[in-house]
């Protein structure tokens, strides 16, 4: 799953260290998430959304592959 934190955690002004504040989680969690190496859950992705003021799947976007 590839996804657009990034573009909207900078959009939002927002460091990393901050998002994760607001989330709850460890900055690592952040870092990991931006580099595709961890896929939040889905009461953590639909915060993050909540936070950026858009949907889940404009931030998350499920590729053909995962679902194979």
């Amino acid at each position: 799953m590839k996804n657009k934190l990034s573009e909207h955690r900078k959009k939002f002004g927002l460091s990393q260290d901050k998002l994760a504040e607001k989330l709850g989680v460890s900055r690592q969690t952040i870092i990991s998430i931006e580099k595709g190496r961890y896929n939040p859950s889905l009461p953590l992705a639909m915060i993050i959304a909540k936070i950026f003021q858009t949907s889940v799947e404009d931030i998350f976007i499920l590729e053909e592959d995962d679902y194979k």
